[in-house]
This record gives structure tokens, C-alpha cells and sequence, in this order.
């Protein structure tokens, strides 16, 4: 756990913290049905499927929101080459 905190933090990359982010969801989900299983609680496994829809939801807007992000910067610098003059002629 401590190196996938680690991870989170310094990742190289946006989608490193977010695989880590969706770990520690996996991690919590497992925990509460432990706990639902443990202390005979039936009801805690609605909490877990619960919480384990919203992070599914949750990593796949994230990702969403990086992956259109990163496209509308590549359109700005085709854009900028092409007012530039980019062509040699």
C-alpha cells in the first residue's frame, strides 16, 4: 500500500495516479465485504457494490476528461503549426 501511495504521488503519469486511485477503490470494496461477511451483515454488500459502481464511474470520467484534454491540445498545436507557415515551400 505505502509504494502504491507512492505511486499516486509522483507518478509519471496522470493515468498511473489514476490506476493507483482505482486500486485503493478495489482495496475498499474488498474491505467492506470482508467486514459484511464477518460480522454476518448482508446489507454492507449493497454498500460495496455501491462504491465499487461509483469508482468504476468515477475512473472512467476521469479518464474521459485526460483523454479529451490531451486531444484538443494536439488540435491547438496543429493549429499553431499550420498559422505558423509550417509547410516550406
Amino acid at each position: 500500500m505505502a509504494l502504491a501511495l507512492v505511486r499516486a504521488l509522483i507518478g509519471p503519469t496522470v493515468y498511473d495516479r489514476v490506476l493507483t486511485v482505482n486500486m485503493f477503490g478495489t482495496k475498499t470494496v474488498l474491505l467492506l465485504s470482508v467486514i459484511a461477511f464477518l460480522a454476518g451483515r448482508p446489507d454492507f454488500l449493497d454498500l460495496a457494490l455501491a462504491y465499487a459502481l461509483i469508482n468504476f464511474i468515477g475512473v472512467l470520467a476521469v479518464l474521459e476528461f485526460f483523454k479529451s484534454r490531451s486531444v484538443r491540445r494536439e488540435q491547438e498545436r496543429g493549429a499553431d503549426t499550420e498559422s505558423d507557415g509550417g509547410g516550406t515551400e
